[in-house]
């Protein structure tokens, strides 16, 4: 007995250093504790640690696209003959002016590229919007929804862009007859339709990138029929200050500076419209600019709606709407405002058509 007090009393030493050290270094351990299971990613709004915080939040492989709630095989036909028109309408427009010497001008080299724009606007959403039709579940991968962005604002942002340069054109055909012919030269028609593409990729290129940069939380989940940067934005739980100061930043270079081109060219035109003595005269300005003001006036209106409506009043529906509008149909009717409204597009056309019924020569089989 004597020998086990001392025994006893030199263990409790130790045993109460052991219990506080793993105190200490549960206490310790506790800030680098796992999230508790409800916690699908980390998201930077909530904790301003820096940018290694975000390691623990989970890796975004696909999206769920949510337009697709209902009436699947009516979008299906739908977006099908939207398509169809559009490829149709400007690969027509694009062998119209290949083919008929008369269009080989500044305007409808012009014209040319708008239709190619048109084509890569469709095919770079309308293919997989009809393929999510037949799924039970609309989805897009995370590479897919970056790169469908990518191609989407940069066309955008060229058609802007090549709008602006019609105008001038315009301009210059009917403010500066004399000069026409040296001011828009095959080479400076070249150099402006080369920079309006690069300058569309640029712009998305920045778009892009700061997207590729956000953190999504739980479910990926957006509430749209393809990928734009509005409502990935509003999918992101973390911070999308530098994406929508990029937007916001876009809309004045990209969107408003083409704009304010585009005005002060059509009140030139109109000012020297006013001046010309016939009415023949009139007539045949406004027959070769009223078609591409109403292109611009459909286009501008709808990409304004698209990237800069308030978010007190936001509504899923309302925003699909307008960006198929934006981005699908409005490529199908340019070929029509242009066939429709252009005396000399409808004068080749009619050409082409005249050409295919032609009955053969008599001697032609010989």
């Amino acid at each position: 007995m004597g020998s086990f007090q001392p025994l006893q009393k030199d263990q409790s030493h130790p045993t109460g250093e052991s219990f506080a050290s793993w105190v200490v270094v549960l206490q310790s351990s506790g800030s680098q504790s796992p999230p508790p299971p409800h916690s699908a990613c980390f998201c930077p709004q909530t904790n301003p640690a820096g940018p290694m915080a975000g390691e623990n939040q989970t890796h975004v492989t696909e999206f769920m696209l949510l337009g697709f709630s209902h009436g699947q095989p009516f979008l299906f036909v739908l977006f099908l003959a939207i398509y169809l028109a559009t490829l149709l309408g400007n690969s027509a427009i694009l062998a119209l002016v290949v083919l008929d010497p008369q269009l080989h001008s500044p305007m409808y080299f012009f014209l040319s590229h708008l239709s190619c724009l048109d084509i890569c606007y469709s095919s770079v959403t309308v293919p997989k919007i009809l393929a999510n039709a037949l799924r039970p579940q609309a989805t897009i991968s995370y590479g897919g929804c970056l790169a469908q962005m990518f191609f989407l604002m940069g066309c955008a942002g060229a058609e802007c862009a090549l709008l602006a340069v019609m105008a001038y054109d315009r301009y210059a055909a009917i403010c500066q007859p004399l000069h026409y012919t040296h001011t828009v030269s095959r080479a400076v028609c070249v150099v402006a339709a080369t920079g309006c593409w690069l300058w569309g990729m640029l712009d998305s290129a920045v778009h892009t990138l700061l997207a590729s940069r956000l953190s999504f939380c739980g479910a990926a989940q957006i509430q749209h029929i393809f990928c734009d940067a509005p409502p990935l934005l509003r999918a992101a739980c973390s911070n999308t200050r530098p994406s929508e100061v990029a937007l916001h930043t876009a809309s004045v270079f990209v969107g408003l500076s083409p704009f304010l081109l585009i005005l002060v060219s059509y009140l030139r035109i109109l000012a020297t419209v006013l001046r010309m003595p016939m009415a023949t005269g009139w007539h045949k300005a406004f027959s070769t600019c009223s078609a591409h003001l109403l292109v611009v006036s459909l286009y501008f209106v709808t990409a304004n709606l698209n990237y800069n409506r308030p978010s007190s009043g936001y509504s899923p529906a309302a925003d699909t709407l307008v960006s198929t509008l934006y981005c699908i149909v409005t490529p199908m009717l340019n070929p029509l405002i242009y066939s429709l409204r252009n005396q000399e597009v409808r004068g080749a056309l009619w050409k082409v058509v005249r050409g295919w019924h032609k009955p053969d020569s008599p001697g032609s089989h010989a």
